[in-house]
């Protein structure tokens, strides 16, 4: 029986004419499908339409100097999916060396089009890494010479970059081979070193002495970054640490990054040598990835004694929650539960109390949790809503005397400091906390719900705000 459910079996119906009349009415005023109808004709036509199409719109993108809000954004990032589509998929399959080509011109857009607007999501950035992803099989496909393919990676790797060429080495260093990667190296190890002169495109005229050293500097840094990406394509690790200034080698994330890969090669002591090496007796806190490849290298030289050692003082150190967790499920049967108290126990008493609220909630531990609070009270700052507010929720069903001393927490700093942008969050953690009233038979030293609201009457009558949002 006929519908008028909207499905394409449906709109068969209407036939070709009418179709064409509804797709023309539609497509008025509305750019992007009016350019996706033409793609689709030009997808018909053949090829080359399919090229001339895309690359005038490239050229109007580009072209375009006006400053992007968030809803304009997003409409460019679907048009420039659109043109990607085109170009990696119709393009590529009837005319990879027209596709290959393209995507290059594709690529130079992200320079402008980080200039007006805010990226901050990196959807854009995103896109045109995907781009990059697709140079690899175009540049397969269309047979591209490795030494000219080598001078294209130069000129974009060497001129201005918003990161859109981050995987370019990666992606094209299959079909580069040896040879182009060598090229590709040298050539931008000699223009690192070469002093910049006035005509060169990444110098800005009129620049004085300074300027001149900050380009080096750059220069420099692009050369090393490029050095790294070719030694990790073909798997050279020393090449990699040869990038690497012998004064950085002790930094803690440049040694860590340096052991990884000794250890990905099966060099074991040297990595250990090279997380050794690094300094961490200034840092605060360590980063999480120094951690874990020391551990991959104490288990990959079979040293599981001092990795487990390991773990329990970087748990004991920084609460972390992961290392506890391979701690204990390392340990023989039963072991396991009496270290894992010990552990909570720990945690207990350690001396940041927002820290240890945030492990105990989240391991679960809620009976230690609530214990703690009620233990503690005056180890925790109102300020930290983070904390306070999720580690409440989670702890109302079963301990809302616990819950409700935190939202007290919060509700006092709040008050005290008439944050009013806080006020409706306060006046809801007060109804939350009458809710939670009839469920507490006993307040202990802390003054019951009636005896709290009035305090905060007395205290705060004129914070109305707070007071409405508080009777909501």
């Amino acid at each position: 029986m006929a519908t008028s459910t909207l499905n394409a079996r449906n709109l068969e119906r209407l036939g070709a004419p009418a179709l064409a009349e509804l797709l023309i009415e539609v497509a008025n005023g509305h750019g992007a499908i009016k350019r996706r109808l033409r793609l689709a004709l030009a997808d018909a036509t053949g090829p080359g339409e399919i090229a001339n199409q895309v690359r005038k719109r490239i050229a109007t993108i580009g072209r375009a100097r006006s400053n992007l809000d968030w809803r304009q954004l997003r409409a460019l990032i679907a048009d420039l999916a659109t043109q990607h589509a085109a170009i990696a998929g119709p393009l590529a399959t009837a005319d990879p060396v027209a596709a290959h080509d393209l995507l290059w011109e594709f690529l130079k857009l992200a320079d402008r089009l980080f200039d007006r607007t805010d990226d901050s999501a990196g959807r854009l950035l995103d896109l045109f890494h995907a781009a990059v992803a697709d140079l690899g099989r175009l540049a397969q496909a269309a047979d591209v010479p490795p030494d000219k393919l080598a001078d294209r990676m130069f000129d974009a790797l060497t001129g201005p970059t918003r990161g859109q060429y981050d995987g370019l080495v990666a992606a094209l260093a299959p079909r580069l081979g040896a040879d182009g990667l060598i090229r590709l190296n040298a050539a931008i190890a000699a223009w690192a070193v070469a002093t910049p002169v006035a005509d060169d495109r990444d110098m800005p005229p009129g620049i004085g002495a300074t300027g001149i050293a900050r380009v080096a500097t750059r220069r420099a840094a692009v050369a090393r970054i490029v050095g790294e990406r070719i030694a990790d394509a073909t798997g050279n690790v020393d090449a990699y640490i040869a990038q690497q200034p012998e004064r950085t080698r002790r930094q803690p994330l440049v040694a860590t990054a340096i052991a990884r890969r000794l250890l990905a090669a099966g060099r074991a002591e040297a990595a250990m040598a090279a997380i050794d090496a690094a300094d961490t007796s200034r840092l605060a806190y360590v980063p999480p990835e120094h951690d874990s490849v020391r551990l991959d290298i104490l288990e990959a030289l079979g040293r599981h004694a001092e990795a487990q050692a390991f773990r329990w003082d970087r748990f004991t150190a920084v609460l972390h929650a992961g290392h506890l967790r391979d701690h204990l499920r390392r340990l023989p049967d039963f072991d396991d539960f009496e270290a894992e108290q010990r552990a909570l126990a720990l945690v207990e008493s350690y001396p940041d109390a927002h820290a240890a609220l945030a492990f105990l909630t989240a391991w679960p531990a809620y009976d230690r949790a609530a214990r703690m609070v009620l233990a503690r009270p005056k180890h925790f700052d109102g300020d930290r809503y983070e904390v306070l507010a999720d580690a409440a929720d989670l702890l109302d069903g079963a301990h809302p005397l616990a819950a409700t001393l935190l939202r007290r927490t919060m509700i006092d700093f709040t008050l005290r400091t008439a944050r009013a942008a806080r006020y409706a969050h306060a006046g809801r953690h007060l109804r939350e906390c009458a809710a939670a009233d009839t469920r507490i038979a006993d307040y202990g030293a802390l003054p019951d719900h009636a005896t709290y609201a009035a305090t905060l009457h007395r205290t705060h009558e004129r914070k109305t705000a707070f007071w409405q949002a508080a009777a909501v």
